[in-house]
Parts: C-alpha cells; sequence; structure tokens
C-alpha cells in the first residue's frame, strides 16, 4: 500500500531511506535545511524542500500533517527532539525517529515517537559480528543473544542436504534456514532436502551461542 512519509534530514541516512521509499512504490517529501543536501536528493523524491524542520508553521505549511509516516533522520539532538514534537503536534501518524543515544532515545520516546533506531549502534554490532566470525556477509541482531545471518557456503558443507549439515529445528546445530539464495533464484524456507551448491547463500536465524559454535566448526580443517 503507498504511503506518504516525509524524511526529515538528508545526510547520508535519510538519503537512503528516502531512495528506497521511492523504490518500493511510496511518496516521499525530503526536507533540510541544507540547500545543496536538498538538490542533491531532488531528482529521486516526490518532492524536495529547504526548510527549517523545526518550525512547526513551516511544516504546517507543507501539509506535513496529512502525512502517514514522519522519518526524522537528523543527527542533532536539540533539532531532532524539536522536529519530534512538531510532527506529533501536526497529527503525523506514525513517527520513526534517530537516536544517538539512549539519553536520547529516552526523550523521542516520552515526546511520543512510535519507533526510536540506533543506526550507528546496529551498525556497529553488525560489523562486530562480520569480524568475529568467518563465512559471514551480514549480521544483523533481532534481539539479545539472537540474530539473523547472511553467509556464503563452507566447503564442507558443498554437495550435502541442509538436513545433513544440521540445519533446522531439530538439527544439531540449531540454526534454521530461512532463505537460499541462488543466483538469481530464492527459495523461502527451503526443504530439509534441497541440496547445497558452492554457490549458494544462505540466510539463517538463531542463538548468537549456537551462531557462534556453527562458525567456529566452519573454521576448523
Amino acid at each position: 500500500m503507498k504511503k506518504q512519509i516525509v524524511v526529515i534530514g538528508l545526510g547520508r541516512l535519510g538519503e537512503s531511506i528516502a531512495r528506497t521509499l521511492i523504490k518500493i512504490g511510496h511518496e516521499v517529501l525530503a526536507l533540510d535545511k541544507d540547500e545543496a543536501l536538498v538538490q542533491a536528493v531532488a531528482p529521486f523524491v516526490t518532492h524536495a524542500v529547504r526548510t527549517d524542520p523545526t518550525d512547526e508553521s513551516a511544516l504546517h505549511s507543507l501539509g506535513v500533517g496529512n502525512f502517514d509516516v514522519g522519518v526524522v533522520a537528523l543527527s542533532e539532538i536539540e533539532d531532532s527532539v524539536l522536529t519530534a514534537i512538531a510532527l506529533k503536534s501536526l497529527g503525523v501518524r506514525y513517527i520513526i525517529a534517530r537516536a544517538i543515544s539512549e539519553p536520547h532515545g529516552k526523550i523521542l520516546a516520552k515526546i511520543g515517537a512510535d519507533k526510536i533506531v540506533y543506526p550507528e549502534q546496529e551498525m556497529g554490532t553488525g560489523i562486530a559480528y562480520v569480524l568475529t566470525l568467518g563465512n559471514i556477509i551480514d549480521y544483523i541482531p533481532v534481539t539479545i543473544g539472537y540474530g539473523v545471518v547472511k553467509m556464503t557456503i563452507p566447503d564442507k558443507f558443498v554437495g550435502k542436504s541442509l538436513s545433513e549439515a544440521g540445519f533446522g529445528h531439530l538439527g544439531r546445530l540449531e540454526v534454521i534456514v530461512l532463505i537460499l539464495q541462488r543466483k538469481h533464484e530464492l527459495f523461502i524456507s527451503p526443504s530439509p532436502a534441497e541440496t547445497i551448491r558452492s554457490e549458494d547463500v544462505l540466510i539463517v536465524s538463531g542463538n548468537w551461542e549456537k551462531l557462534e559454535e556453527l562458525f567456529s566448526r566452519f573454521q576448523k580443517p
């Protein structure tokens, strides 16, 4: 379902969010105080406007109160808080706000932001796991001690079925395969009998300790 979304703050995070939202079919109003940032994103969004996002009257004149979602991607704490207050006052239905620290996030939550994200912390966590474990392309933490991993195939698993390799609810690894990617094909919840090929990429989920055990086995000769 197409939504009207206002993205406020057009640094790297805000620009990436705006571009992605357009690609998946939403309407995007992009706002920032910096004219250069506005001009850079203008060709890729529905509308881009230079304005002070902390000015409620300016947001009101742009019709922001009618939008389905407001994304506050500003890094400056004061500006982000004032902007979130303005969006809430204007009646934006759902507010997502970037926080750079836990106290910042608590303030945004008290204001009424519906979802708080910590992109720097999440990126740092992902990078740490990628550096720690072999065969990992990416790691997404879901909750404490649990995550989703995108991984390449160790040589020792090539030619085996997912079940033989130990994947699945009852497998010895206790790591579940969510998606198997094979070139341009995707297998969602693949069969345990699916044979693993060298070019495959797996997206798996599990407890961190089990994932760590899994990858430590991969690294053994």
